[in-house]
């Protein structure tokens, strides 16, 4: 499995088109982190659209990379990525539009208007998530003919579809924010807005939501780049069934890992001091992992072994 930059071009069209205009947003947000000398939430105003664009930038290229490994063209697969770009560009329209306004454009119930404007944002994204998943369904109809990267886009797009249910927690009645207006929360045991990590911006001193939901999210690039890492470097040394194999151990892992994120984050606590029970379940799961890696690899060392299994 390969990529080919040169084509990138010539990918799906709409996705690429929104790609570039998000790297010139991403470029804007910068400069508006730097010159906007306003706060929103404990944040520079522009750092959400700068985060979302760069998302987009991501989430775009490889959705489009994606569709070009299909064995044959299918218009069902094409029509759910140009959805996919107009809800996106509905959500980067109310982020700007909210920060120009001077406005929070998550869970802002504030105003009739701002009520309209979240509304409308969760719409784009519900339209969004049955697109992907739409998308999803038809990659593993076409079955793409290498194995590994069938196994890498598969578990990446059903993985990212768990890591946007993982958001779904931040506008429960259980996230009630405690302020008049606003309808939903990323922090959980502490308000939004403060002490966070670094450009981040996930909390340090109580759960945050958007733990699991970024590492759910991102899923759709980690399992590829796993696979292209094992066809490179290992491709000579392990057959495609084994790499395949591995892949699946890792996106299991990772879809178990995105569960114990979100969970830990309920439970009202900050990434980098987990309690003794987050320890002894992310323990559990590395093993497990190490585990399973290691019968798959000597299942593939031994032939007499995978005969009798």
């Amino acid at each position: 499995m390969t990529i080919d930059l040169r084509r990138a071009a010539h990918w799906h069209r709409p996705l690429m088109v929104f790609v570039y205009v998000m790297a010139v947003l991403t470029v804007i947000s910068a400069i508006g982190i730097l010159v906007d000398s306003r706060v929103l939430t404990g944040a520079p105003i522009w750092l959400k659209p700068f985060k979302f664009a760069i998302s987009f930038v991501v989430y775009g290229t490889t959705l489009a990379w994606m569709l070009s490994l299909l064995p044959r063209r299918s218009r069902v697969a094409e029509w759910a990525g140009t959805v996919i770009v107009a809800m996106a560009v509905i959500e980067m329209v109310v982020i700007v539009g909210q920060v120009l306004r001077g406005q929070t454009s998550h869970f802002n119930g504030t105003s009739p208007l701002n009520a309209a404007l979240f509304t409308a944002m969760g719409a784009a994204i519900m339209v969004l998530f049955v697109a992907h998943f739409v998308l999803g369904i038809v990659v593993l109809i076409r079955r793409i003919p290498d194995r590994v990267a069938a196994h890498a886009v598969g578990w990446g797009l059903g993985l990212s579809l768990l890591g946007m249910l993982a958001a779904v927690p931040m506008v429960l009645p259980m996230q009630d924010s405690g302020i008049d207006g606003i309808s939903g929360a990323h922090a959980v045991g502490v308000v939004d807005g403060g002490p966070g990590l670094p450009l981040l911006g996930w909390s340090t001193t109580g759960g945050d939501l958007r733990i699991g939901h970024f590492v759910g999210l991102h899923a759709l690039q980690a399992l590829p780049i796993l696979a292209i890492l094992l066809s490179r470097y290992l491709g000579m040394r392990l057959d495609e069934r084994t790499r395949a194999r591995l892949v699946v151990v890792a996106g299991a892992a990772y879809g178990v890992l995105t569960v114990l994120l979100t969970w830990q984050a309920l439970r009202g606590q900050p990434l980098l001091r987990p309690d003794g029970l987050t320890m002894a379940a992310v323990a559990a799961l590395v093993v497990a992992t190490a585990t399973t890696a290691g019968l798959v690899l000597a299942r593939r060392r031994d032939p007499e072994l995978a005969l009798a299994a």
